[in-house]
């Protein structure tokens, strides 16, 4: 009998690789219990501002006319810190959060943490309209950044933990961990991968005990437990869901005018944020509800028990006051989100709806809360377009499953159909005002990228119908081809016939025709489809060939897609990815902090002389921009050969541009000069 003796060495890394595991979930928890305590803090932060803004009201000659003050003055403050100290506080939050984690590797600084809290807290304890979950998710994704990057995490677990963070801040919001690990992966990261989902998961449980530890329930949106009596009343869900788009596309209309309408008024002007607040102040002295966050509120609406009879046209003036209040809060350049102010919206509208319905409907008893659940769900859907989060926000919420096909129904129809009228949610929105978008790279098929249209053979090999099978054989064996369409008298496309084809007849027959061997009513595609669904489908059918039609006449053959346009296609898709983040590595370094433009000549014997550009391993960090010969300057490429004298210019962190000197001057017989950028024409390329 002999023992198996285990390797050292593997032994070493199997243990290297649990410490590794055990020391990142650590690390998540303890991502999580910062964010649950960051968002206590905002919490109180915000009421001890509303707690001054109240006693000024009640200790002063102002009354109730001092939110005329309170509402302008917190946006100014809230303002002037994005405007003057840190740009990246300004907003809702989970924009820059998004960026930080898509642009930037993960990299937010740690300094948006206190200031990112005192701008919400002075626009919300203020009085200003807005919500404070978009601010906790900038809060929470910047803790996970900070704890990562000092770790010495790689890049893939920086990710990780800045998406836990972020989810964590929800979690921590709402008490809700699920509703914060679907934030996370739907919102944040775009992608539900599950090598970030240990991370997400335990930091968002962590962070929704820890806040709840210490703000108590009180603070936290609660429901009561509804359900559907009659099944016909998922018509009127259905109606629920259809106002929530209303509802999401004039949000959304609101913050992107009132945006606009802020950047004409001058960015950086004090009279913006003064103009809003008044603005705000004035809605909110004749209608109260819509100051602040107005979580209490939608709580009121939730249960309605509490609310009494409130008529149903008052509450549609509040969501329209809300939409409003939100927009010009927003659109000021103070920091707050509009997560909250979208469930209030979506709340009294709701419950506006089951009111109004209640009356004429006799099938089975309405109650307006359970509309004001559904209403709240489709219209952050709708405006955030995070279809999973709103529904399992709302189970966490009410801890109830009785409202799971309203639910559905509502938010998947508000999702759908807002998507086509308004393809940017309220997170995207201002990213593509800075021209930033986002794809989903990591787990999509790269072929998904690339359609038939791109790749197919434009002149495929055809045979007519009647040609013997002799002929066919011969055609195929001297373009040395498996395969060709079958074209009729009017060269419409007939069937396909192969190799196989002819063998399952006996081979070669002059007495059979091409008609009596080939496969007829082929499977096809058309220019558009993407090249991963027609790989699906020849691997199904076990076909190396699919013929490629109009996409308006499916018997008109325009090409024709085989397996070796499949390996150009993959290429093309591998080109294309790496060109994209190519891009986004060259957008990291323009926004690397004392990244800079400078000049340099390439001296004798350098290592670069007479090399192509691509030849070159060029430090990280570093970009080469242009190449100055003479009196021309040229804008390279990797097949611009460089020689000697010629002036490059790069753009380059200041460790990169200490690296690029030493490489280029590491065999020159004098050193690499910087020498001042000297402005030359653009001539041709260089070979």
């Amino acid at each position: 009998m002999t023992t198996k003796k285990t390797h050292p060495g593997r032994s070493w890394r199997f243990a290297s690789a649990q410490f590794e595991t055990a020391r990142f979930l650590g690390l998540s928890l303890l991502v999580g219990v910062l964010v649950g305590a960051g968002a206590a803090l905002l919490i109180w932060a915000v009421d001890w501002v509303g707690e001054g803004s109240s006693w000024a009201a009640d200790n002063t000659s102002l009354g109730r006319f001092a939110i005329l003050v309170s509402v302008p003055l917190g946006l100014l403050a809230a303002w002037w810190i994005g405007a003057k100290v840190a740009p990246e506080v300004a907003g809702d939050g989970v924009p820059e959060a998004t960026i930080g984690l898509a642009v930037h590797a993960g990299y937010l600084p740690t300094r948006s943490v206190p200031l990112k809290l005192l701008a919400t807290a002075l626009t919300l304890g203020g009085g200003g309209s807005a919500g404070r979950e978009g601010p906790i998710v900038q809060i929470g994704a910047t803790i996970g950044s900070s704890v990562a990057r000092r770790t010495g995490l790689g890049e893939d677990k920086i990710r990780s933990l800045v998406a836990a963070g972020a989810g964590a801040a929800i979690g921590a919001s709402f008490n809700a961990p699920i509703a914060g690990m679907l934030f996370a992966m739907e919102v944040m990261l775009r992608t539900f991968s599950v090598r970030h989902l240990s991370a997400v998961v335990v930091a968002s449980v962590a962070a929704a005990v820890t806040n709840e530890s210490l703000v108590g329930s009180d603070e936290l949106l609660r429901a009561p437990r509804y359900g559907v009596i009659d099944p016909r009343e998922l018509v009127l869900y259905a109606g629920v869901g259809l106002i929530a788009v209303i509802a999401g596309y004039g949000l959304l209309k609101m913050l992107s005018l009132t945006e606009n309408l802020g950047e004409r008024l001058g960015k950086n002007g004090w009279i913006r944020p003064v103009v809003a607040g008044l603005l705000v102040a004035g809605i909110g002295y004749f209608e109260p509800h819509i100051l602040s966050t107005g979580q209490r509120f939608v709580a009121e609406v939730l249960d309605f028990s509490q609310l009494g009879q409130e008529l149903w046209w008052i509450l549609l003036l509040l969501a329209a006051l809300k939409i409003i209040a939100t927009s010009v809060t927003i659109g000021s350049g103070a920091s707050g989100g509009a997560f909250m102010p979208s469930l209030f919206i979506g709340a009294t509208l709701g419950a506006a709806f089951g009111e109004l319905m209640a009356p004429v409907w006799s099938i089975s008893p309405l109650r307006p809360g359970a509309f004001a659940v559904v209403g709240m769900a489709a219209t952050f859907a709708a405006v955030a377009r995070a279809p999973l989060t709103a529904i399992l926000i709302v189970f966490e919420i009410t801890q109830d499953y009785g409202l799971v096909l309203p639910l559905m129904l509502a938010v998947i129809l508000a999702t759908l159909i807002t998507d086509v009228i308004h393809p940017e949610s309220v997170y995207t929105l201002p990213l593509a005002k800075r021209g930033i978008q986002l794809v989903r790279s990591s787990e999509v098929d790269v072929l998904d990228t690339v359609k038939v249209g791109d790749v197919m053979s434009l002149k495929p090999l055809t045979v007519p119908v009647g040609m013997p099978v002799t002929e066919v054989q011969a055609i195929l064996d001297r373009g040395r081809r498996h395969g060709a369409a079958v074209l009729d008298e009017n060269n419409r496309l007939a069937g396909i016939v192969s190799i196989n084809d002819v063998l399952r007849a006996h081979g070669p027959s002059e007495s059979m025709s091409v008609a009596e061997v080939m496969t007829r009513r082929p499977v096809t595609v058309s220019p558009s489809t993407r090249v991963s669904v027609a790989l699906e489908r020849m691997a199904a059918l076990g076909v190396g060939r699919l013929p490629v039609v109009a996409e308006d006449d499916v018997l008109s053959l325009v090409g024709m897609f085989r397996r070796e346009d499949a390996v150009r296609a993959y290429h093309r898709a591998l080109s294309e990815k790496t060109d994209h983040d190519l891009a986004l590595d060259r957008l990291r370094r323009r926004t690397h902090p004392g990244a800079e433009f400078f000049d340099f000549r390439i001296p004798p014997g350098s290592m670069a002389d007479g090399k192509f550009l691509r030849e070159v391993s060029w430090p990280e960090g570093s970009t080469i921009v242009s190449v100055r010969r003479g009196r021309v300057v040229y804008v390279p490429t990797g097949n611009t050969r460089i020689v000697r004298d010629d002036v490059l210019t790069a753009f380059a962190t200041p460790a990169a541009r200490v690296a690029v000197i030493e490489r280029l001057n590491a065999t020159g017989d004098e050193p690499t000069a910087e020498i001042p950028v000297i402005d030359g024409s653009r001539g041709e390329e260089p070979e």
